[in-house]
This record gives structure tokens, sequence and C-alpha cells, in this order.
């Protein structure tokens, strides 16, 4: 569990109790609490769009195509209007949006969501369950039938993989966060082995993204925003279904895992 913030007039390195837990100035916290009623307020209004495109488009739009592409400027809307965050969105060309893909990218943070709807085209995500508890979030993940997966539980794991391929198999492309988690460091982890495994059975092509910047946004046990922040999303040469098929689960891991790397940029804060 996160560490509670002190909250001070000015958050000094030299202070005991910024020492010993995480420290907020008094106009971030304010200006937290402003976003969090910003966020609530805005997200009524495009949840409540949300569930009338899908009574109006679910007759013919099985994939739920136009709920997602509304999820993605509801994503894209906190991104272009937050003060202090700058996101360029790469790599779109590369995209075909009549194929299916095995979406990968590294992990670092939780505003990787957000970034990954950047790019604008149809996908469905694979997430940690407890997302489904979290108001707006949830239920926005449930209106988009976007795959669940409690993590350790080999169970809901395989349930997961058949309800991924099921969604590739209607050409619905699916990303996946092979690290499994998000990164602590801003490291690029391991890359578990249950995307490409999935790419291999279903005989599809890999797309990797390469995310930069979010790290110092919103890290892991950290939950309100501070600073300035460049971020980038950018979508790298998709590895394509024959050369999937050539390579081992591990090759395919490794090499889309050296492409992020590659693609990765530093990212000066302010």
């Amino acid at each position: 569990m996160a560490d509670i913030p002190y909250i001070a007039n000015s958050c000094n390195e030299q202070s005991e109790a910024c020492r010993e837990r995480p420290c907020i100035d008094m106009l971030t916290f304010l200006l937290n609490i402003f976003y969090v009623l910003f966020f609530l307020v805005t997200s009524t209004f495009f949840i409540t769009v949300a569930l009338v495109i899908k009574l109006f488009t679910f007759l013919f739009d099985k994939r739920l195509v136009w709920v997602h592409r509304w999820a993605s400027v509801w994503a894209s809307f906190y991104l272009w209007l937050l003060p202090g965050w700058k996101v360029e969105a790469a790599g779109r060309d590369k995209i075909d949006p009549s194929a299916t893909y095995v979406v990968v990218s590294n992990h670092q943070s939780m505003v990787d969501i957000m970034l990954g709807y950047r790019l604008f085209f149809h996908f469905k995500w694979v997430a940690k369950a407890e997302l489904l508890k979290v108001p707006f979030i949830g239920w926005n993940m449930m209106l988009n039938r976007y795959v669940f997966v409690k993590r350790g539980d080999r169970k809901s794991i395989l349930d997961m993989m058949k309800e991924a391929e099921t969604h590739l198999r209607s050409g619905s492309s699916v990303y996946i966060f092979p690290e499994g988690t998000r990164s602590e460091t801003g490291e690029v982890g391991k890359f578990k082995s249950g995307a490409f495994t999935l790419a291999k059975r279903v005989g599809l092509p890999v797309l990797p993204i390469a995310l930069s910047g979010s790290a110092s946004t919103l890290p892991k046990g950290q939950y309100w925003l501070e600073g300035r922040h460049n971020m980038k999303v950018e979508a790298l040469d998709p590895i394509p279904a024959s050369e999937v098929a050539a390579l081992s689960t591990k090759e395919l891991a490794d090499r889309a895992r050296n492409a992020i790397l590659e693609a990765m940029v530093p990212v000066v804060k302010g």
C-alpha cells in the first residue's frame, strides 16, 4: 500500500516529515483535489455518452469499435488538457487499421493506459481484475468487453488466454503488458511468454509499442499528480506473422523487448 503523503506549506528535503514519507506541498494538494473533481464531473458525461453509443450501435457493431473510439477520445481528453503534460504520438502510419495484432508494450505507470488510447486504433485491453472496482474506469472497461485477469490465479490466466484468442479471431487486436505489472524503477523488465504464445497460436503479427516518459508521472505507489512531464507513445514496425511463426516464444519476446528498448527516448522533465 502506498504511503499517505505529508502535506506541507512547502516540501523541504531537509524536513524530517519529508524524509520519512512522500511529501506534497499545499498547492499541489489543492490542484489534485481539483483534478479529482474535474475527473468525476467529466467522466460522468463520457460514460453517459458511451452508454448511448453502445445502445445505438450494439446491433451492428459486435466488436464495439465505436465504443472503443469514444474511450480513446475520453482518455485523450485528459492528456490534451492536463497542464504540464505534453504527449507525442508517433508511428500511427505503421498500424494497418484493417489488420489484427497482438499488441505489446512496456509498462511504467497508470498513465500508460491513456497513452495506449492516443494511437486511436481498435483493440481490447488485457487488464488486471482490480480495475473493475475503479469507478468510471472499470465501467468503461466492462462496456468495451475488455479482458480481465487475476494475477497469480492459474484458472483466471487460462480464461484470459481463451477470451483474448476469441477477440483476436473475431478481428479485434489485443493489447497486453508482457512485463505483467508496472516497473518500480522505470526499467523495462523481462517479457513473459503469454502474449507471444497467443500470437503464435493464432498466427498473427505482433505490434510493439514503446512508451517513454510516463515513469515519473504516476509511478507505482503514487496516486497524486505533480510537475511537468514530456511523454511519447510510438508504434513500431510490426513483426510479421511469418516471422512470428518462425521464431521461438523466447526469441519473439526478446525481439519485441529489444525493439521497444531501442525506441525508448530519454525524456526530460519540465
